[in-house]
């Protein structure tokens, strides 16, 4: 009899960037559902049937921020949690998006407020352990760097590799 931990991945999480003349900064969310309520996160949902984790981005940041212009990066970043009560490990790929500063924020039910953080203030700030790991993170590799074109959503050379695998 195996004892093994069951690993789901049935989600996303994305972290959403601002470029300004004064610098980047990180959008978190403050909860407002059942689940985390008062936590300050990232954007994080589900993936539907027939999406892609990818698409499911999109739409969460959609849902969640009414922010429909954006652009999409895969990070290779996977957010990820042990629950006791279930006994499995969640892992979700993080993505990472740009949008324009001059684009509103409008904040469904899931959420009471939203702020616009420095990556010192949004490392401070998040609620979850682990999550001022994938800020760090994407700090690193897609602020202090450009981000490499191979992980853009919807570029002509993601769109190639991924022709090769289907």
């Amino acid at each position: 009899m195996e004892n093994n931990i069951e690993v789901k991945s049935s989600g996303i999480a994305v972290v959403l960037l601002q470029k300004s003349e004064t610098g980047c900064k990180v959008l978190l969310l403050k909860r407002n559902s059942e689940v985390l309520r008062g936590a300050w996160c990232y954007i994080g949902g589900s993936i539907e049937q027939g999406e892609k984790a990818w698409q499911a981005a999109l739409r969460e940041i959609h849902e969640e921020t009414g922010l429909e212009d954006v652009v999409l990066y895969t990070s290779n970043k996977f957010d990820q949690f042990y629950s006791p009560a279930e006994n499995y490990i969640y892992l979700a790929p993080v993505f990472v998006g740009y949008v324009d500063e001059k684009h509103e924020v409008i904040l469904n039910e899931e959420h009471s407020n939203f702020k616009w953080f420095s990556f010192e203030e949004a490392i401070e700030t998040a609620s979850l352990p682990g999550n001022d790991d994938v800020l760090r993170f994407i700090e690193k590799h897609f602020v202090q760097k450009d981000p490499s074109e191979y992980l853009l959503i919807g570029s002509k050379i993601h769109q190639f590799t991924n022709l090769e695998r289907t």
